[in-house]
């Protein structure tokens, strides 16, 4: 990485980091991006340079959690199924994360706690955070169909990848977001006939 690129990565984590501070200890609400730029020390026009909106200074590694998620398919240890691997990749990324202490979603070394209470408690960017998450679906079901020699247009692929991605958010709204997300691999990984149930 060059000088200049070094300097921009170093602006875009500087411009994060004063973000996410300041919504933790302001409310995202009451912080603007005037605030956030004036904290990092660069100009309102070129904090919009780095980061469109207010809500993508909350999620700054989009195409590093996409690579992760493709590789849990394609990474997996033999043995594992595709829904084992995803079920232990998002409850670690999504519902608590092996080191308590881990950094966030962000990598902006805010305490996932922080963060997760931060966007739990916004809407705004509950709902920008899930829509992020989701445009991960096709990547992920093109992983899916190439790991299992499925056409690229697979529906089950496809229709996994959907799934897997919702059983976060489905997870997230329940009490025991845990147990939740494993009920949710469980139909998954065995379909509806193995719960027992008569209908």
């Amino acid at each position: 990485m060059g000088r200049r690129e070094r300097k921009k990565a170093a602006t875009r984590k500087a411009l994060a980091d004063a973000a996410l501070r300041l919504f933790i200890e302001h409310g995202y609400d009451a912080v603007t991006l005037h605030d956030v730029a004036e904290a990092a020390d660069v100009s309102t026009t070129t904090l919009l340079k780095y980061f469109p909106s207010k809500e993508a200074l909350v999620f700054d590694e989009e195409a590093d959690q996409e690579a992760a998620l493709v590789s849990a398919v394609r990474d997996r240890t033999p043995g594992t199924t595709i829904p084992q691997a995803l079920r232990a990749h998002v409850k670690r990324v999504r519902i608590r994360p092996a080191d308590p202490d881990a950094h966030s979603e962000t990598g902006t070394g805010t305490g996932y706690g922080d963060f997760f209470d931060l966007v739990v408690g916004t809407p705004a960017l509950s709902d920008y955070g899930h829509r992020m998450w989701m445009r991960r679906q096709d990547a992920l079901a093109r992983a899916i169909a190439e790991d299992t020699g499925a056409p690229s247009d697979d529906l089950r692929s496809a229709a996994l990848a959907r799934f897997a991605l919702e059983a976060s958010a489905f997870a997230r709204a329940a009490a025991d977001a845990e147990q939740a997300l494993d009920a949710a691999f469980d139909l998954l990984e065995n379909g509806w006939s193995a719960t027992g149930s008569r209908a």
